[in-house]
């Protein structure tokens, strides 16, 4: 399978103005909250730190932006918690008359690695301009500055560059106006257990932040509606917040700029005009069946899901086309699946239960809004679970992948989740890949995600409540107050895109345990 960025600029899109305006239409409230400093830090070289960076408290920080600065001057402000929004303060000198520009520096954190470590020595693959800073230059002084780009942080490191030796800076007013389309207060819930209640807390912050005017994947990056988030989003949503609106407007833009065979995008951009990306995956098209079955069941909003239904249908019918004879999975050089990030894993096991799994839910729309083809579906259904059992290896104890007969986690979980085997086997399944793990395994927060789901699924309550403490936990231990997009605990500065600093630490498809810890009642 491809690995390279995906460029289908011959690719024909064709919008539907109805549900453009729909989508318009449900554009949610944006809350706004001031939040003010709290401390000033310095950095510590800490080796028991995530990404070696700790911090120590200098000052408060009323009492320490009473004093001036010179060039050459520098400080990190903590806000306190992780926010996403926009930058005020209000620039005076002292002195003598400001005689040359001032020219500060402006570096944005979501964690300290960021504000420690240069962004000049990036050498990743996703564009530098990620990157969180600003250069501001301020020919007149005293100058209310309001940056207008939305920023995502906790730290924000300032830099005095440059100014003239007649005179120094006071920075005053400094204020961070947080932005949100989630309300001030959600369905309320306790843990008895103090960890699950902190992993609660934390996820339904990580989620907050990324509710937006969509519900986007990360407010650093790439601040856009992609379909594999949302399915997990709108999950968390329904036990939190209860923006179904956000939902059903987010399938609205899905489902209003698709390839001319009716193939949705893999995310979409909303500024300046609604535009889906040229980038398609196998699983995340399939996947808007799901989170419309989730939304009818939450919303029993017939006539939304009613109009959207013969989309959800034709992500079946073109995904389908990708079976052999026998309903199994082709895999090659020239199609894409998400499924994980991970460079080794071949992804036709896992896309053969993502398959399954969505035709499932399709039967299941199909009862409701076109019942004369529910049988049509489930001997589809049939034919591909059937596909799926050919990949079974019986001597390793595992289901395998591609010609190398690859064994994966990504694998196992999506098979237990497409219900392929009886419960018995699913747990067999699930017990030997606990005590035989794979070489392949799990890097981000989302294949973990259906691997807890699929440990619920089997009855496996108190294995999942060990993985969610230990996963998510652990990341509460290293201080975050949202989850992060990627995080392996073997290898703490792990990137797939070329180094730490890029990576989003507050991401969408880390939110979920709030939904396992609601839902189960942990």
């Amino acid at each position: 399978m491809a690995q390279a960025i995906q460029k289908n600029v011959d690719a024909v899109m064709v919008k539907d103005n109805a549900f453009i305006l729909k989508a318009k239409q449900l554009q949610p409230k944006i809350y706004q909250k001031k939040i003010s400093p709290q401390k000033i830090i310095s950095l510590i070289n800490d080796p028991s730190a995530i990404h070696h960076w700790s911090s120590k408290i200098v000052s408060d920080a009323n009492d320490y932006l009473n004093q001036s600065f010179h060039s050459g001057d520098s400080f990190i402000i903590d806000f306190g918690q992780h926010n996403v929004g926009y930058l005020s303060f209000l620039c005076e000198s002292t002195g003598s008359p400001p005689d040359a520009p001032a020219h500060i520096k402006l570096t944005f954190g979501e964690t300290l690695c960021e504000i420690a470590e240069p962004f000049s020595q990036y050498q990743g693959w996703l564009s530098k301009s990620w990157l969180q800073q600003h250069d501001e230059y301020i020919d007149i002084l005293p100058s209310k500055i309001n940056l207008s780009r939305r920023y995502c942080f906790r730290y924000l490191k300032i830099d005095v560059v440059s100014l003239s030796p007649k005179y120094q800076i006071l920075f005053k007013d400094i204020t961070f106006n947080t932005v949100s389309s989630a309300p001030e207060h959600c369905l309320s819930y306790q843990s008895s257990d103090p960890l699950l209640t902190k992993i609660d807390q934390v996820s339904i912050h990580t989620l907050r932040n990324c509710m937006q005017d969509v519900f986007e994947d990360g407010p650093k990056r790439d601040r856009r509606l992609w379909l594999g988030d949302l399915r997990l989003q709108a999950l968390v949503n329904n036990v939190t917040f209860q923006q179904h609106d956000l939902v059903r407007r987010c399938l609205y833009l899905f489902a209003s700029h698709r390839r001319e065979d009716g193939l949705v995008s893999s995310n979409v951009f909303v500024k300046p005009d609604i535009i889906a990306d040229d980038t398609f995956l196998f699983d995340y098209s399939l996947l808007f069946v799901d989170v419309l079955y989730d939304y009818f069941n939450q919303t029993n909003d017939r006539q939304t899901v009613k109009e959207l239904w013969p989309i959800a249908l034709q992500q079946i019918e073109i995904n389908l086309k990708r079976c052999d004879a026998q309903g199994l999975v082709q895999d090659s050089d020239d199609w894409w699946s998400f499924i994980d990030w991970h460079e080794k894993l071949n992804k036709q096991g896992a896309s053969q239960g993502v398959l399954i799994y969505c035709l499932d839910k399709a039967s299941r729309l199909s009862q409701h809004f076109q019942p004369d083809i529910t049988q049509a579906l489930n001997q589809k259904l049939d034919l591909v679970k059937r596909a799926a059992q050919t990949l079974w290896d019986e001597q390793a104890g595992f289901y395998t992948s591609g010609e190398q007969k690859q064994i994966s986690y990504a694998t196992q979980i999506w098979m237990v989740l497409a219900d392929v085997g009886d419960l018995a086997h699913q747990q067999k399944l699930l017990t030997q890949l606990i005590t035989t793990p794979p070489e392949i395994g799990m890097n981000t927060p989302y294949l973990r995600h259906h691997y807890i789901l699929a440990l619920f699924k089997t009855g496996m309550k108190q294995q999942a409540i060990i993985e969610i403490k230990a996963y998510w936990g652990k990341m509460v231990e290293f201080g975050a107050d949202t989850f992060w997009e990627l995080f392996d605990p073997n290898d703490l500065n792990y990137s797939p895109y070329g180094s730490k600093i890029i990576n989003s630490y507050c991401h969408a498809w880390s939110c979920t345990p709030a939904w396992f810890i609601r839902q189960n009642k942990l």
